[in-house]
């Protein structure tokens, strides 16, 4: 018994609410912030913290979200993180591919499962068949009402998801989500065919100081954004889901490869040291769902050795979507046309510099 009461203890510090006192309002420049809510607890407990709303922000946004269901434990500080990396996802696939449902599970600000399709609830378990096991605990964002059908898959047992983040619900279903007691549900503002409008600055803290960028959008959203360096010439459902593959790797951490079809992931490897080793782990997260075999692979950025190329073909990978800039392009491009991979640049024809889309946040 003692042992017990230990264990829920030391589980307690995962559920208790660290009071905080930051100011009601921030200004950085012309840019003020309000506070919205007060979090659990910051990245880690017992540490203070909260979200601010940018005051002008409007359109699909974190300024604009609805907490529909707390939940017992509340929004936590990396759920809004999730929620904000989910809904910049897909709104950016929204507007390339505007008659979809999408739908993208987001683990520790990492895409963990994409997908695309027609159907609501076929739309959910195609991207939680990416990954089963990475999407365990996930943060699920919709473009789409979620409905009585989907909201049953969302609670089914054996499945844990942490907030659904949506632009609607219907009635019935938001009765079958209050069933399941600690999950957040939460409204995002209007969505479809609407723009997301804010400062477009980001800001990274570190100590002593303040990092601030413009914010990265790609420009990589049709075939006619991008070339062929390759002997082989891609297909058009080659060239599809090079695309799509793309955007997921625009949010996803760096260094990072995406392997897929044109309609979903199969597999991503995120956040790695060194590129052979993002592309083994999309290739070997690939093998708990769909597997790799005639997949496309995106690269976030150049390939310093033809090593990824290898590991592709090996794999059964058919088309490659990546920036050049290498030393080695030329070497990576025969080795490319040995293995009659289709390599897809991310610039157009005639163009000297290629897109790259590195993120680290």
């Amino acid at each position: 018994m003692e042992e017990k009461n230990k264990g829920k203890a030391t589980r307690e510090q995962y559920r208790a609410k660290i009071k905080e006192e930051f100011s009601e309002s921030l200004s950085l420049g012309n840019i003020r912030f309000e506070k919205s809510l007060s979090m659990r607890y910051g990245e880690n407990p017992g540490y203070p913290a909260a979200f601010y709303r940018e005051v002008n922000a409007s359109g699909p946004n974190m300024s604009t979200m609805e907490v529909v269901q707390e939940g017992t434990k509340g929004l936590s500080y990396i759920n809004i993180g999730d929620m904000d990396l989910g809904q910049r996802l897909v709104k950016k696939l929204s507007d390339i591919y505007r008659n979809k449902h999408i739908c993208a599970l987001i683990k520790h600000e990492m895409p963990s499962g994409v997908a695309m399709g027609e159907g609501t609830s076929e739309v959910f378990l195609k991207a939680w068949k990416c990954d089963s096991l990475s999407n365990f605990g996930s943060v699920d964002v919709f473009n789409y009402k979620i409905d009585k059908r989907l909201a049953n898959l969302i609670v089914e047992k054996g499945r844990n998801v942490e907030v659904v983040y949506a632009p609607d619900f219907s009635p019935e279903a938001l009765e079958v989500l209050s069933t399941r007691k600690p999950l957040r549900v939460v409204r995002m503002g209007s969505f479809l065919n609407k723009e997301s409008i804010d400062n477009e600055i980001e800001f990274k803290r570190v100590i002593g100081g303040l990092l601030i960028q413009k914010r990265f959008d790609s420009k990589i959203i049709s075939p006619e954004s991008v070339d062929i360096v390759s002997d082989r010439k891609s297909t058009p459902e080659e060239l599809e889901a090079a695309i799509f593959n793309w955007i997921v790797a625009c949010y996803t951490r760096s260094n990072a490869i995406v392997i897929g079809m044109r309609d979903k992931v199969h597999g991503i490897g995120s956040g790695q040291r060194s590129r052979i080793d993002a592309a083994e782990d999309a290739i070997k997260f690939s093998k708990r769902g769909y597997g790799s075999k005639e997949c496309v692979m995106a690269s976030d950025a150049f390939m310093p050795f033809p090593d990824v190329v290898e590991v592709a073909a090996k794999n059964g990978i058919t088309a490659i979507i990546y920036p050049l800039g290498s030393i080695r392009d030329k070497e990576v491009i025969k080795k490319a046309n040995e293995h009659n991979i289709a390599m897809i640049v991310t610039k157009k024809p005639g163009e000297t510099n290629s897109e790259r889309c590195f993120l680290h946040r």
